[in-house]
């Protein structure tokens, strides 16, 4: 089903923008434009994004620095400022 007819994207892209950390409709736009023209499926996209996890936003719920714990969990668990 589509969500945003302006540029074709699916609920299907949407969650798996979501599954790879997009948290807010803006990142989602900023994957796939999805929410920049007309504005019509932003809720949708809001409503998609509420039903699922989260792991950007419940370290923010938490407190906790949230770039910084994404840093320690790379695909080679280097954090970005010990690589330099």
């Amino acid at each position: 089903m589509y969500v945003c007819s302006c540029f074709g994207v699916t609920e299907a892209q949407v969650k798996k923008h979501a599954e790879d950390g997009a948290c807010t409709p803006r990142q989602i736009a900023s994957q796939c434009k999805a929410g920049t023209d007309c504005g019509s499926c932003v809720r949708r996209i809001q409503s998609i994004l509420g039903r699922g996890a989260c792991p950007r936003r419940e370290l923010a719920d938490q407190g906790r620095p949230v770039l910084a714990e994404l840093d320690k969990t790379g695909p080679d668990e280097t954090r970005l400022d010990e690589a330099a």
